[in-house]
């Protein structure tokens, strides 16, 4: 069964619906994101109850996600990852409800996993050759490795000065890839100009419908694993910040289902570096979209984002949530790492550390009360990060 019904424009423009069965990337009226949209009245036939027996990955929830009847998912067993109980690190802060929902456990070791897994499926039902995309690493990796399990051909664009490791996985998976000499944005601007060109299917991020819808399915996971009720706080890092939008997403479509009780939602944090930190900054200014940041800097290659497509759409949410926009600092990350891993045998990447020094921040403001209880995104593991630890 498919819930999965027409897609509309994210921002309201009125233009749509658009058909699901045809290719769409960006709205043709306003150029801004498209979202993928269910038929929740009819979904609300839908019980809590078949999830039992079903695979222990995101597809368990097909039915909300872009898979019309007949069609099969590029799955490599992402999702439905681990929410640990950080006791230990908890107790460190005074907090008695840490969970850590650990996404370095995903295939290609990231939460960029769920994303290209629909993005690819999507790619592959619609007759796609090759995509193409730019990235910071870990969206590079999953996209070749699911492309390579879907039979279609990758092109990656990254900067020049990302680590070594992100640049061989995707040569592992058989991905073509080009070194661009910049930021992300400006793989963003080579990669379209060649996609366009040769007629590639874009995955990049907010640049088609179906990344997010991935990524909302961590909004699912949280509500079935904490008993279909939904935390105090989730602590997320925001680059492109589908996460956010996708989870935000998520409770709109529980509670039209009946899945969870109408109510308080989570209080949504966006953590950034003090060295690219736009949507933290427009959400503190009290704008509506956020400015390219200026000479971007930080040893977390995936909040190295100095302007993302989607910003309107994160400020929203931080604002609808009552939640907040936190920078860390740089020199914050590295203790932070260890500290998951000392005190909770996690391995995280710089994006989970950061996640950490923002909850940190948070509680010595008394923003977030000892009895709350609060998910902080592990994002992705360490290895590829090894040479910060050094």
């Amino acid at each position: 069964m498919s819930y999965f019904t027409h897609l509309e424009c994210a921002s309201g423009c009125g233009a749509g619906p658009f058909d699901p069965r045809q290719v769409h990337f960006l709205c043709p009226s306003c150029a801004l994101p498209l979202l993928a949209r269910y038929d929740l009245v009819a979904a609300r036939a839908w019980s809590r109850d078949s999830l039992v027996g079903r695979e222990s990955t995101m597809w368990r929830y097909r039915e909300l996600l872009p898979l019309l009847p007949g069609e099969q998912p590029v799955t490599l067993g992402e999702g439905f990852t681990p929410l640990i109980h950080a006791r230990r690190l908890g107790a460190s802060m005074g907090l008695n409800r840490l969970l850590i929902k650990d996404e370095s456990i995903n295939p290609t070791n990231s939460f960029k996993a769920r994303g290209l897994s629909a993005a690819v499926t999507r790619a592959k039902t619609m007759g796609a050759s090759t995509i193409f995309l730019p990235t910071a690493g870990n969206a590079g990796n999953a996209a070749a490795a699911y492309a390579a399990s879907a039979g279609l051909k990758c092109q990656v664009f990254i900067p020049k000065d990302a680590k070594q490791p992100f640049i061989d996985e995707c040569h592992l998976y058989g991905a073509t890839v080009t070194l661009v000499d910049g930021l992300i944005t400006d793989a963003g601007r080579i990669a379209t100009e060649l996609g366009t060109k040769h007629n590639w299917y874009n995955v990049a991020t907010m640049r088609e419908p179906c990344r997010v819808e991935g990524k909302k399915i961590m909004g699912f996971e949280l509500a079935e694993q904490l008993g279909w009720r939904l935390p105090d706080w989730i602590v997320y890092p925001t680059g492109g910040g589908t996460g956010l939008v996708g989870m935000w997403k998520a409770f709109d479509e529980m509670e039209a289902i009946g899945w969870v009780a109408p109510g308080p939602r989570p209080r949504m944090v966006s953590v950034q570096t003090s060295g690219c930190a736009p949507i933290v900054r427009a959400f503190h200014e009290g704008t509506e979209k956020a400015r390219l940041w200026e000479n971007p800097h930080t040893i977390a290659d995936g909040l190295r984002v100095p302007r993302a497509p989607g910003d309107f759409l994160m400020l929203q949410v931080l604002r609808a949530s009552g939640g907040t926009g936190v920078a860390v600092d740089d020199a914050e990350l590295v203790p932070d790492m260890r500290a998951l891993g000392t005190l909770e045998g996690i391995s995280a990447a710089p994006e989970g550390a950061a996640s950490l020094s923002a909850l940190r921040r948070l509680v010595a403001e008394g923003r977030i009360q000892p009895d709350e209880t609060v998910v902080l995104f592990n994002t992705g593991g360490a290895l590829k990060y090894l040479d910060v630890l050094a």
